[in-house]
């Protein structure tokens, strides 16, 4: 919870290379999150093509040279393990003193830098380095407009509701909203690009401010 609320989106990095000390913790967390998930979720060290582009610097990214790509096998759930799979990276990119920051287009595929197997695709990639700032936190909606109860909501909801809307979303559009049915929770993705993704990332920040023991996906 440290790190969700620590973590913003950060585009300006540093020169500091990644050391041992980063990269080894970060290459184990990425092999049990594949191992878990059957994504290829690979680390890109020391390329700076990708975001050396006119789009990159359209969008204010600098001094990249490092980002992980979210690939897996095409399918309907692809893009929402990304998000969940993608954002655990995030936070433990954070504990580990690192900055981030989810790219969707704004970026060269450099076809050199990772490998897609058949039937796979690149779905999103995340930068990472040391940033120049630590980002700033972006507005967040009202808890009564993300999540519904039948009755007064428990404090592990509310939690798990607070805890998805420090969550980065696309273009920050918190498309999402939250229902508690007994001790079922489902959550709903709203219309727009990046939504499923979205979504993905929201389920994973639930799951750390609500406790997973306390309720059951609906």
């Amino acid at each position: 919870m440290e790190a969700i609320r620590q973590r913003h989106s950060v585009r300006q990095y540093t020169d500091k290379p990644l050391g041992e000390d980063v990269i080894r913790p970060l290459e184990e967390e990425i092999a049990a999150c594949n191992k878990e998930s059957g994504l290829h979720i690979q680390l890109v060290k020391n390329e700076p093509k990708a975001f050396d582009s006119f789009m990159a610097h359209y969008g204010k990214f600098s001094g990249v040279t490092n980002y992980i790509a979210m690939i897996g096998k095409k399918g309907p759930d692809l893009e929402e393990a990304c998000g969940y799979y993608g954002e655990r990276l995030v936070l433990k990119a954070q504990q580990l003193g690192l900055n981030t920051c989810w790219v969707a287009m704004t970026y060269s595929k450099i076809r050199s830098a990772f490998s897609v197997g058949e039937g796979e695709k690149l779905c999103i990639v995340i930068s990472l380095g040391y940033g120049k700032t630590q980002g700033v936190p972006h507005k967040s909606k009202a808890i009564e407009k993300m999540a519904k109860t039948d009755g007064p909501a428990p404090d592990w909801f509310t939690s798990g509701v607070e805890a998805a809307l420090l969550a980065p979303t696309a273009m920050n559009q918190q498309k999402f909203q939250f229902t508690l049915t007994d001790d079922k929770v489902s959550v709903r993705a709203g219309v727009g690009f990046y939504t499923k993704i979205d979504l993905g990332i929201v389920r994973y920040h639930f799951e750390a401010g609500a406790g997973k023991e306390h309720f059951t996906w609906a």
